[in-house]
């Protein structure tokens, strides 16, 4: 099966992180300046640290993305960020459709296509999720659930342009479950199909990231698992020291 040349670590840092949070973005960059990784890593903290981490990561090995963006330009949306306002922050990624948007905000594959269409347009590389519930996952519908989340959440205008899928189960998003490398591995495969059957032989290259308690301790073992391009990672994240174990694990 075809893999990226370099796995992608993505970390996610969620709600979380003030100012004195951008010590470990300094440090997690010093490590990487100092020896190089083999992975593309990349840091998307919240909306109001992007430019102030943007400045501090210039020239390291580390770039920087942000966590949602809303699929409109601009107008009436108190609160919201739009792409175009995260690219002129200095994010050159956004994370769209997490798990957390769409169950909490009741997001639908058409508004995660909306958004990264609105991301590739404002010159973002969007990293689209998917995932299944445990319910579906114990109901045998995982491949199916997931299959349809990519083909709904993917527009024809990421034809040409780089972007990540990310599967990401929501039963083992910050609950320590995970699950076996076999079960990763069948699910990656269809979302692997599902990219060749919409972009041709451009879907052979796009990284599919796996999120879902990565942590150091097993790392190593998901991202030798087949078809997984890298890792989208939460908590473990947020410290320097454990995110560089989970990077120098991509090789």
């Amino acid at each position: 099966m075809t893999e990226p040349a370099r796995k992608f670590i993505v970390g996610n840092w969620k709600m979380n992180g003030l100012a004195a949070g951008l010590e470990e973005a300094r440090a997690l960059a010093e490590a990487l300046t100092k020896e190089p990784a083999a992975a593309r890593v990349a840091l998307c903290p919240p909306a109001t640290l992007i430019e102030r981490m943007t400045r501090l990561l210039a020239g390291a090995p580390v770039e920087v993305g942000g966590q949602d963006c809303h699929a409109e330009a601009s107008g009436a949306y108190t609160g919201d960020v739009c792409a175009d306002m995260l690219h002129d922050a200095g994010a050159r990624l956004v994370i769209v459709g997490h798990s957390e948007r769409r169950g909490a905000y009741r997001e639908t594959d058409a508004m995660v296509a909306a958004k990264a269409q609105a991301a590739v347009k404002a010159g973002l590389e969007p990293i689209v999720c998917v995932g299944e519930s445990l319910e579906e996952r114990k109901a045998g519908r995982a491949a199916g659930v997931v299959r349809s989340q990519v083909e709904g959440s993917l527009p024809a205008a990421l034809k040409g342009r780089p972007f990540a899928v990310a599967y990401e189960p929501i039963w083992a998003i910050g609950t320590g479950l995970t699950p076996t490398t076999a079960e990763i591995e069948a699910v990656h495969a269809e979302i692997r199909q599902t990219l060749v059957s919409l972009f041709g032989d451009e879907g052979r290259a796009t990284p599919i990231l796996y999120g879902g308690s990565v942590k150091p301790s097993n790392a190593r073992e998901i991202l030798s698992a087949n078809e997984v391009g890298g890792a989208l990672v939460g908590g473990a994240s947020l410290k320097a020291s454990d995110f560089l174990v989970i990077i120098r694990a991509a090789g």
